[in-house]
């Protein structure tokens, strides 16, 4: 039967000696690496602890590794935005399958008083995972200060730092090439709002390497982004709502929208059924992502698969090689992407 101490007082690595017979030295090894003491020291000492009731402090510990055993996902936005995209938790659930492997907890880190490097400075974590924006010189610095290794997933695949992306532009263009050979010509994009925290040099993010794509695509059949409507939104379901509300009011609905990001789809579906537009068959819809509910709306949704949660295994992997070996080189990996036709999508002008 444990031991368990009364009063406020906690047992200590102090006390754990003293009833075991151990030195300290040899109690902080039990915990902290048992390779340095017999097997038959080890027993003892965590039998000992566990009758006194003993839990080890996580912070003293992680010192005494000079770990902090936590990784940091650093949002690129506020939490009310970032979080409410299918996305963005499927690349966390991949981030964070890993971490469990490795024994280590996943810090999300939103910006800090709307500064990521304030927040990058105050994060107790070994190493950061980047989503879909650009590193300000601020940040950058704030890290090779602290030593930090990080990983971008869905950013600048920058030649020093480790990444995971898909070909942005490739995809871009399929998806868009696929409206075109559907007959539209009446087209909306939505692309993705800037990020709130990215750097000024817009023409490297995400988003611009789409419109690439997309000005591809739309250049081969004499078209260009003066003949299109362009906009952009949030990445969220209430957003996509919200835009598609406002092509219905000012009349100016297209024969389909292209978005970057399938919950604007989604949401632009939505609001578009609840004004009594058809889909397909009034106004076409494509997305980005295939997020689980792509397949599972009516109509299910057109989308360009790029697959979250291998991407934020890939990230989470990278980030540890680095973690481990501070001299590997920066891997930048790319992601199979894939257009998947599905009902959202129909032919135009649509043939009895």
């Amino acid at each position: 039967m444990k031991e368990i101490k009364s009063g406020n007082k906690r047992p200590t690595i102090k006390d754990i000696a003293r009833e075991s017979g151990y030195s300290k030295t040899a109690v902080s090894f039990a915990f902290n690496d048992p390779s340095r003491i017999s097997e038959k020291a080890r027993l003892q000492i965590l039998k000992t602890a566990e009758r006194l009731g003993y839990i080890p402090d996580p912070m003293a510990r992680n010192f005494s590794l000079q770990r902090h055993l936590s990784i940091g996902f650093l949002l690129p936005q506020m939490v009310q935005y970032s979080l409410y995209n299918p996305y963005t938790l499927e690349v966390i659930a991949g981030i964070g399958k890993v971490c469990e492997k490795k024994g280590y907890t996943l810090t999300i880190i939103p910006p800090l008083h709307k500064s990521l490097a304030l927040a990058v400075r105050n994060a107790a974590v070994d190493g950061l995972i980047t989503l879909g924006s650009q590193i300000e010189d601020e940040i950058i610095s704030v890290m090779k200060t602290r030593l930090l290794p990080f990983v971008m997933i869905d950013g600048v695949n920058e030649k020093q730092t480790s990444s995971v992306n898909i070909a942005e532009e490739d995809a871009a263009y399929i998806q868009m090439r696929a409206v075109l050979e559907h007959g539209h010509r009446d087209i909306a994009i939505i692309g993705l709002a800037s990020a709130t925290f990215s750097s000024p040099d817009y023409s490297k993010s995400v988003s611009a390497r789409r419109m690439g794509g997309y000005l591809k695509a739309l250049q081969e059949v004499g078209l260009g982004f003066d003949q299109v409507m362009t906009t952009v939104s949030e990445c969220t379901f209430e957003d996509g709502k919200a835009v598609a509300r406002t092509m219905i009011e000012k009349g100016t609905l297209p024969s389909c929208i292209v978005t970057m990001s399938d919950i604007v789809a989604i949401g632009c579906i939505a609001a578009l059924h609840e004004a009594g537009i058809a889909v397909p068959q009034e106004v076409s819809v494509v997305g980005f992502d295939n997020i689980e509910q792509a397949a599972t709306i009516t109509p299910a949704l057109t989308t360009i698969d790029q697959p979250a949660k291998e991407k934020g295994e890939v990230g989470a992997k990278l980030l540890f090689k680095l973690i481990e070996d501070t001299n590997s080189e920066p891997v930048h990996q790319v992601i199979e992407h894939r257009l998947l036709m599905r009902s959202s999508l129909q032919h135009w002008p649509i043939t009895p």
